[in-house]
């Protein structure tokens, strides 16, 4: 049960605020939603077992097996109603896209039964006791208030909504006050009663124990790759800041001591090697340094990062982005290695004469596609660096998906669940 339901109800405020009528509402919310419920899966029972029997009824009844879906989500979202407090969806990202993959998934997660086995409890349990306890908290006291007429009409009887009626003004004084005093009284068990559903909500179709294990695992892991991330541009940095800026004034002053030496003395064969030397450790550092983490990724963001990249592929690279804002770091990184490995790979092992990269960001999602005119043939079980390649994709709750026949083309495609950085600051 969520402490921050039931934490307000015995304090002084809680009949000053609107968590009575928040309760109320829920409960009448969730009544008749369970009331639509009903109907509806009687009607679809009896229509699926008949088309069941003559044998073309199983696609329909195998759809019943997945209502329960959209009903947890909607229960999730009135319980966040309530109270405020988000409850996680259970289910997973399908590894793979497709509507095949997602059903494969669907069907085998303990969630979906669960919310099929709560679907029915609320169609058939739980709404006539919502609509019970909501109608007597608000229909009793305003049944015993509406004698209060009576006092304005000078002693002439009033039909109380035509059930019974009140003679006297000393009776419907006592109706009202009664009316009055049970309103607040029975703000406390409705709210009871609505706390106990949202957390059987919260118990049935929030995540399990083993999903919230996994769900601290994917937090954790969150947690260390953003420290890897942290790390690695401080090291970045450091390398870019220190040692690179060290040689860039160690080749200089080689160069300025070539100049001072005699041109055809040993000394100038010497320094003329020491400043090649020099250049080619420089050249090694920077590759170093953007293979740790590239400040053009930093400074302007997955596209040029990518070109950059693109440009120093030894096949040609063409880029194309569609990128209307930042993301956070990780995915970025993330995006930047995976187009950095599919490259190498494709410079290593597909024979390509071309390739390409594209990424577009919609609906919530990163998705990036390299492709390249190879021999095709990669297969992620045999290496070739797409196995880690997918390992750094999952970090951030990403996908990997290869299509590579033999005789090709390759299309390498990553998608990575994101929200824009800064809250969709534009690039």
């Amino acid at each position: 049960m969520d402490e921050g339901w039931w934490g307000p109800v015995p304090r002084p405020g809680f009949l000053r605020s609107a968590a009575p009528w928040r309760a109320a509402g829920y409960l009448l919310a969730t009544g008749l939603t369970g009331l639509l419920l009903c109907a509806g899966l009687l009607v679809s029972v009896v229509a699926g077992g008949a088309l069941a029997v003559l044998l073309v009824g199983l696609p329909l009844l195998a759809a019943l097996a997945l209502v329960g879906l959209p009903v947890a989500a909607w229960e999730r979202r009135l319980a966040r109603f309530l109270d405020g407090a988000r409850v996680p969806d259970p289910h997973r990202l399908p590894d793979r896209p497709g509507l095949a993959a997602w059903l494969r998934l669907r069907y085998r997660e303990r969630a979906t039964w669960r919310e099929l086995g709560f679907t029915v409890l609320a169609g058939f349990v739980l709404w006539p006791v919502d609509l019970a306890v909501a109608g007597c908290a608000l229909a009793v006291p305003g049944y015993l208030l509406a004698a209060l007429p009576l006092l304005l009409l000078d002693g002439e009887q009033v039909n109380v909504l035509k059930i019974w009626q009140v003679h006297s003004p000393v009776t419907a004084a006592l109706c009202g006050l009664a009316g009055l005093v049970l309103l607040p009284l029975l703000g406390y068990p409705l709210a009871v009663v609505a706390a106990a559903r949202a957390g059987l909500v919260r118990l049935l179709l929030g995540p399990g124990r083993q999903e919230r294990r996994i769900g601290e695992l994917v937090r954790s892991r969150a947690r260390l790759v953003d420290a890897f991330e942290a790390e690695r541009r401080r090291i970045e940095r450091d390398l870019h800041d220190g040692a690179q800026q060290r040689l860039v004034a160690l080749r200089m002053t080689l160069g300025l001591a070539r100049l001072d030496a005699p041109p055809d003395g040993p000394l100038a064969a010497r320094l003329a090697e020491a400043h090649r030397e020099a250049g080619d450790v420089l050249a090694e550092l920077r590759e170093l340094i953007n293979g740790v983490h590239p400040q053009v990724l930093t400074d302007r963001g997955l596209p040029e990062a990518c070109a950059d990249a693109a440009d120093r592929s030894p096949v040609p690279v063409t880029t194309r982005f569609a990128l209307p804002v930042r993301l956070p770091a990780p995915v970025e990184s993330a995006g930047y290695f995976a187009v950095t490995e599919a490259l190498a790979n494709i410079a290593k092992h597909s024979g390509a004469r071309t390739a390409g990269v594209e990424g577009r960001y919609a609906d919530g999602r990163l998705t990036i596609e390299v492709t390249d005119d190879g021999r095709g043939g990669a297969d992620p079980a045999r290496g070739t660096g797409l196995t880690g390649l997918a390992d750094r994709v999952a970090v951030v709750d990403g996908t990997l998906t290869v299509s590579s026949p033999p005789g090709g083309p390759t299309l390498v495609r990553v998608e990575i669940p994101c929200a824009p950085a800064d809250g969709g600051a534009a690039r």
